[in-house]
């Protein structure tokens, strides 16, 4: 969903405040109650609001998107954004991938490389990457999450520690602009953090839908990590940025 003008400014608006009302939404656009039913609507059905007691307010922060609405949210945005990455990521080399669907697009982006070493708990990366004959894939051992298609747990952090590979690449539940990386359940988090605890360059991928959720669980500050990849930034983040980020810009989807 490519926002417009007034959309972005609602969003705006909710993290400002906890409700948002219709009527005060439609006088302060000089607009009908209609319109703004349109584009709230629109917001709500992508998971960005949640209709509340006669307006709206951002998404719970302890359950996120499901999984079939995460893999076609800014599918153009996460194409660029995987395909800048993996431009930078020689033969060779070792990556960890984690959680999320923005790294399934890096791993079928990375598919092509040679001699390339993936260490993964994400189920479905592992999956893309079988036809792979340059690639060597391991994956973690952990519990499994049917609805997210990877593994969590004990088993999975101590399979990051381990090694140290080149590149640890992660996506994330949220941006903050005061806290950082977020995530919803505190597994995916202690992941996470395994993934940049033990890589030589840390990576974070994250298209622009991250900036309006609100998470639970603190996975780490910007300055954890090297470099940020995304097609947007807000205005004025609260938090020293990564010592790198490349802001991409996307097509508006159809």
């Amino acid at each position: 969903m490519k926002l417009s003008t007034r959309q972005q400014t609602i969003l705006d608006w909710a993290r400002q405040d906890e409700h948002l009302e219709v009527d005060t939404l439609a006088e302060r656009f000089e607009v009908s109650p209609q319109t703004i039913r349109k584009d709230i609507n629109q917001l709500c059905e992508s998971g960005l609001l949640r209709r509340r007691y006669g307006g709206v307010s951002l998404p719970s922060s302890v359950s996120n998107l499901s999984f079939s609405s995460r893999q076609v949210l800014n599918q153009l945005a996460k194409q660029a954004i995987a395909s800048r990455l993996a431009a930078q990521i020689p033969d060779q080399s070792s990556v960890y991938l984690g959680i999320g669907t923005t790294i399934e697009f890096v791993a079928r982006e990375l598919s092509e490389h040679e001699g390339l070493k993936v260490f993964t708990n994400n189920l479905n990366v592992a999956s893309l990457l079988c036809n792979s004959a340059g690639v060597d894939v391991q994956v973690a051992g952990g519990r499994l999450r049917h609805n997210d298609h990877d593994v969590v747990g004990e088993r999975t952090t101590r399979f990051f520690g381990e090694f140290c590979a080149d590149f640890g690449i992660i996506g994330t539940g949220s941006l903050d602009p005061a806290y950082g990386l977020m995530d919803f359940e505190i597994e995916e988090a202690r992941v996470s953090q395994a993934i940049l605890g033990n890589a030589r360059r840390r990576i974070l991928v994250a298209d622009q839908s991250k900036w309006d959720r609100q998470a639970l669980a603190r996975v780490a500050p910007f300055d954890a990590i090297d470099l940020l990849i995304t097609d947007t930034m807000p205005p004025s983040p609260r938090a020293a940025l990564p010592p790198s980020v490349v802001v991409l810009e996307t097509e508006p989807e159809a």
